[in-house]
């Protein structure tokens, strides 16, 4: 019934790539703008932020264009496989909760950077 969708997957996967980007993108600017006051908010070494925020948006980059997707997809899944393990392990911070952002965002990212790594990023990019 749906076959013919599958002529649009690596639309779908440009789609899904643009949508991760932007996302990493925008978080990673403040990381890159004030590593010393997140890093306090964190509490982790500046330097370490700062290199979070240097992978964010080059793996961003790299999703936008299309250049190195699956690495890019990889290094943000291990970004959020560790922000997940802060979020509950550290942090104690619940799947979900109507007063504040749980880590149940962090697992779609999650998803969607397996997705586009175990899928390629399509044939959409330079």
């Amino acid at each position: 019934m749906f076959e013919q969708l599958l002529q649009y997957s690596d639309l779908g996967l440009f789609l899904l790539r643009l949508v991760v980007a932007v996302i990493f993108a925008y978080h990673a600017l403040p990381k890159l703008k004030n590593a010393g006051g997140m890093a306090q908010m964190m509490a982790m070494p500046a330097g370490m932020i700062f290199m979070l925020g240097l992978v964010e948006l080059l793996s961003s980059a790299g999703l936008i264009l299309g250049v190195y997707a699956q690495l890019s997809a990889l290094l943000l899944a291990i970004v959020m496989i560790g922000a997940i393990g802060m979020k509950t392990m550290k942090w104690g911070v619940a799947f979900a909760a109507h007063d504040k952002t749980g880590w149940e965002f962090d697992l779609a990212l999650l998803a969607a950077n397996i997705a586009i790594l175990l899928n390629g990023g399509g044939s959409i990019g330079l």
